[in-house]
């Protein structure tokens, strides 16, 4: 499996795309449609239009990454479209490769401080 490290940036493209588009085709809509360049080394994020399958297309310093997955039962838990964005974090987007519901997913409550007397 894939684990983004922490402060990866991830942008999602907020359309289903062809998915029978390859590393140069996504390239070309980051660059077109997203207004961002594809050799960044931010984390841009496709899905289908059936929200079973996501491609996911990476600048790892040498060449450009393409890493696709297809869910075999279910379909992925997609955050939803506000003013036009979806918003991911690294953290949401591990989840979401995991197949998990990354909309469970929040951090412990930290302990209150006991107080000295």
């Amino acid at each position: 499996m894939l684990t983004p490290p922490a402060g990866l940036k991830v942008l999602v493209a907020t359309r289903p795309v062809d998915f029978r588009k390859g590393a140069d085709g996504l390239a070309a809509l980051a660059k077109e449609t997203l207004g961002q360049d594809p050799l960044s080394g931010v984390a841009f994020v496709f899905r289908a239009k059936r929200a079973d399958r996501v491609k996911i297309l990476v600048w790892d310093g040498s060449g450009l990454v393409l890493y696709w997955k297809r869910l075999e039962n279910g379909a992925f838990k997609w955050p939803p479209v506000v003013d036009g964005v979806m918003r991911m974090n690294a953290a949401q987007l591990a989840a979401l490769l995991s197949g998990m519901d990354w909309t469970r997913m929040h951090a412990p409550r930290a302990p209150k401080p006991k107080e000295i007397v």
